[in-house]
């Protein structure tokens, strides 16, 4: 065994511990060590197990083959793991270790995985920031709320997280950080053991630090039977520059310029993207839908510590609690409609590509940075891949997200694997070239 063991592509790690190259037990130790090392400058986690030899022991010697055997993990401090508390990012949740885990943890922990412990949250994962750091600037925003997880994944420490998302909480920290992400269709997996914000707009959702170690994952929860690796369906991409949401930085700008060659080399045509004002009204009803949801979930959290809780999840709550039952079953009727609508665009083997995030990491860390270009995808309850290897100018990551239709993953696999070498390549050859 090497000593970048552990860095090497989730599918290797597996088949290094079933060959006996390495022991599940040396490799989440090794992982550990990773994290201990950066964690100083990183601070991306809440806590670690202390069961790390007993889980891994346990893989070591357990029967059968299992395609997560001896993987680390790091999970978001918004899921339940037996024997750890799931503090939410906040001082008002209980210390106490969750009594069992959450139904993704189990199937985890079946599939040979080994949870590391818990990863950094923004409070109740909406926009009140945690200690995590940017790995590529320290003095940038990792993004929010899977903000422990993304850090944690984007600087190597670990091969998979898992994330949440009700509005951008996994797409902009993946993004900033510089993973591979996916948020799960909504519906396709139990959010038992979850704390969420908005039982309709709530997913889980995977980081890895590559799409090839993403679709692997993704296989491997689901069960599924993946398409063979350079079979070809998509056939066309529908280019979205965001309808306006937000201003983008220029590094991104340019990146949208030039990803209609990128695609084409990668034999995926591409076109405009047609229902900018689907996605401004849907951004609108996404908002509508998460205060009044989230005021009902935070309602005796809010009634008796609001005084402790941060002013913008204040005003989330206040916002939903003034706002009525039928705007929010009116905005549910909109997104039906556009839901058909996206269904018959996406019908004929289509993807929609585009910013993941407006640009670059913005610099500070008392903001999150705005997920207004998750919005209108999550509302829709779309499956969604980022895509990383982009670089801004000044070398932090650009993330590209590609939406689709529940059911049809595969589309985004692969396109997203063939994009992402493409993306790498360029950022090298553009680094190359003279100011």
């Amino acid at each position: 065994m090497t000593p970048a063991q552990w860095t090497q592509p989730i599918g290797d790690q597996v088949t290094a511990v079933h060959d006996g190259v390495v022991t599940a037990e040396t490799l989440a130790l090794q992982v550990r060590e990773e994290i201990r090392r950066r964690e100083p400058d990183l601070h991306a986690w809440v806590c670690l197990a202390d069961d790390l030899d007993t889980q891994a022991h346990r893989q070591d010697h357990a029967s059968g083959t299992r395609p997560l055997r001896g993987v680390s993990v790091g999970v978001k401090d918004l899921i339940d793991v037996a024997g750890l508390p799931t503090r939410s990012g906040s001082v008002v949740t209980s210390a106490d270790p969750a009594g069992s885990d959450a139904p993704c943890i189990t199937r985890l922990r079946e599939l040979g995985a080994v949870i590391q412990g818990k990863t950094v949250t923004t409070e109740f994962g909406y926009f009140a920031p945690g200690p995590t750091r940017n790995p590529h600037d320290p003095g940038h925003t990792p993004g929010g709320s899977s903000s422990g997880s993304a850090a944690a994944v984007g600087a190597g420490t670990v091969p998979v997280a898992l994330g949440t998302q009700t509005a951008g909480s996994l797409t902009r920290p993946a993004s900033y950080c510089g993973a591979a992400g996916m948020v799960l269709a909504q519906g396709t997996t139990s959010m038992a053991g979850i704390s969420g914000l908005s039982e309709t707009l709530d997913s889980l959702g995977f980081l890895t630090r590559t799409t090839d170690d993403l679709a692997y994952l993704f296989d491997a929860f689901t069960g599924r039977t993946a398409a063979p690796v350079g079979s070809s369906a998509v056939t066309t991409a529908h280019l979205w520059a965001g309808s306006g949401l937000d201003t983008l930085h220029p590094d991104m700008t340019e990146l949208l310029q030039i990803l209609p060659a990128l695609l084409a080399d990668a034999g995926v045509r591409t076109d405009t993207f047609a229902g900018d004002d689907h996605v401004r009204t849907l951004a609108d009803d996404h908002l509508t839908v998460m205060s009044v949801e989230a005021a009902a979930t935070l309602h005796d959290v809010f009634d008796h510590h609001a005084a402790q809780l941060s002013q913008p999840l204040q005003a989330l709550v206040e916002q939903g609690r003034r706002t009525t039952a039928d705007a929010r079953s009116a905005a549910l009727i909109r997104r039906d409609q556009s839901q058909q609508m996206i269904r018959e665009m996406l019908a004929d083997n289509a993807i929609v590509i585009g910013p993941a995030a407006p640009g670059p990491a913005p610099a500070g860390l008392s903001a999150t940075g705005s997920p207004i270009l998750s919005r209108p995808w999550q509302l829709l309850g779309c499956p969604v891949v980022i895509v990383p290897g982009a670089l801004s100018r000044e070398g932090l990551p650009l993330g590209v997200q590609l939406i689709g239709l529940p059911g049809l993953e595969d589309h985004l696999f692969e396109v997203a694997r063939k994009l992402e070498p493409l993306l790498r390549s360029h950022t090298e050859h553009r680094a190359q070239q003279p100011a």
